[in-house]
């Protein structure tokens, strides 16, 4: 079993690493399809809505677009859980105008420079970004009118306080909407037991019933899944460089042990869900 505090250290250095180096969480220093544009079409961004936020903004980390479907009013307070370099944050702005605000929390003190800086090149005054983790929000009670979070919470290591602490932040009334990565299968505990498929969003996932189990536990009601895409592997020199990227995450079957036949077993045992949920 992963140390929690390892598995902290490892998902907060990653990601000090992608906001220095502006790529995604696929390889070294750019998304695994080349720029990350193509990876955020894929997830659902559409291209007008890539332009319109600030340069840099737009890491390639998300499994979905969250804001498509939250149906934000002028004047809401949103709260982004794990905002990144801001794509989100700043598309939530333009929803909720500038009687509203927008707050988002992220436990990488770069990733802040990083969304920091573009919201101050976007003079986008009702934007902030907090250093906070998920778990315990800087936010106060029942606050905000809408929380997003995008492929972010399968990486806590306490996801039922994810939501708990969700829920104490939100208005009676309140949604939330999150892109997540769960598992509709067990992975091999191999590929559970590597950190750096944890920080690739694949170890760290929930079985997908357990993850909508933790929302209505947190007292959640009107939980919906509004969109489902199954992971299909993508394989690529199998007989003398075996790669496989499952959501971002390069791994090696002969490294973790696994035949390619396994390898294309977890790329259908995973899968990216968009859901809603009210606090009532």
């Amino acid at each position: 079993m992963i140390e929690k505090e390892n598995v902290r250290k490892a998902v907060r250095d990653r990601y000090a690493q992608r906001a220095r180096s502006g790529g995604s969480c696929c390889g070294a220093s750019e998304s695994c399809c080349g720029s990350t544009d193509p990876v955020s079409k894929i997830v659902g961004y559409t291209e007008e809505q890539l332009h319109r936020i600030p340069e840099g903004a737009d890491l390639g980390l998300g499994c979905g677009n969250p804001t498509a479907l939250a149906s934000l009013r002028e004047g809401e307070v949103v709260v982004d859980l794990g905002s990144g370099a801001g794509i989100d944050c700043f598309l939530a702005a333009e929803a909720v105008g500038p009687t509203g605000r927008v707050i988002g929390v992220d436990m990488t003190p770069q990733m802040l420079d990083r969304s920091r800086e573009n919201a101050r090149r976007s003079e986008l005054d009702h934007v902030e970004f907090r250093l906070g983790e998920i778990e315990h929000l800087p936010v106060a009670d029942s606050s905000v009118d809408v929380i997003l979070s995008n492929c972010v919470i399968n990486l806590s290591i306490d996801k039922p306080q994810v939501f708990r602490e969700a829920y104490r932040v939100l208005k009676p009334g309140g949604r939330v909407f999150v892109s997540d990565i769960v598992l509709l299968q067990e992975l091999p505990e191999n590929v559970r037991a590597s950190v750096e498929a944890y920080v690739g969003c694949v170890a760290g996932a929930s079985m997908k019933h357990d993850y909508l189990a933790h929302i209505e536990g947190a007292g959640f009601t009107a939980i919906e899944v509004l969109k489902e895409t199954t992971f299909e592997p993508v394989l690529s020199g199998l007989s003398s460089d075996p790669q496989i990227v499952v959501d971002g995450v390069e791994v090696d079957p002969e490294t973790l042990g696994l035949t390619a036949e396994t390898a294309r077993e977890i790329g259908v045992s995973v899968a990216s869900i968009t859901l809603r949920a009210v606090k009532p």
